[in-house]
């Protein structure tokens, strides 16, 4: 029996224009790719997960290749990850995403050298959760610190998990804070 039963997805995109400032003039793209899925382990504990988490790398695939061919693979600069998991399974289910999505974003973009952030939680459907995004080339890019809001009404449900995806085209709208900026990276360590 197969460990991955998708109920549903979702696929948001958020364009903004300004941020009550001058308009910018290419707008910031945000898009987030969501799947839910039967929580195979949910109401038992499991001691090995690897065997989901292996199986997980081709939604995660599935995922990012509908981000980049929304955003276009050249434009993604932020990325990161995120898991919703139903009240009846824990948050170890969730933490499986860790590897399979961030492995597949790196994977489909090119090998960015970027830790992928992520978010997680245990939660009732409906839940929203905050996802952290920072530059794909270096975690330290203020300009590109920034988060958007997942989530899908109707999950998950108690014996689901809502896996996500995120990416965007560039830093914060009228970002002007200082710190590094990204054509200042200079290590390619995937920090600075």
């Amino acid at each position: 029996m197969p460990l991955i039963e998708i109920r549903k997805r979702s696929l948001s995109i958020e364009t903004v224009y300004h941020e009550g400032g001058p308009p910018a003039a290419t707008p910031l793209r945000l898009a987030a790719a969501c799947a839910v899925i039967h929580n195979p382990y949910a109401g038992r504990y499991e001691p090995d997960l690897l065997p989901f988490m292996a199986e997980l790398r081709s939604l995660g695939t599935l995922l990012a290749t509908e981000l980049v061919e929304v955003l276009g693979r050249d434009k993604v600069e932020v990325y990161s990850k995120a898991a919703i998991v139903g009240v009846n399974g824990e948050l170890e289910h969730g933490a499986v995403w860790h590897e399979a999505g961030g492995w597949a974003m790196r994977e489909v973009l090119g090998e960015p050298k970027a830790i992928v952030p992520s978010a997680k939680a245990v939660a009732a459907t409906g839940y929203r959760l905050m996802v952290p995004l920072h530059y794909i080339h270096a975690a330290y890019v203020r300009s590109h610190y920034n988060s958007m809001e997942i989530g899908i009404q109707d999950a998950p449900r108690p014996d689901e998990i809502l896996f996500a995806l995120v990416m965007g085209t560039g830093g914060r709208v009228h970002a002007r804070l200082g710190g590094l900026t990204k054509d200042k990276v200079s290590v390619h360590d995937g920090q600075r």
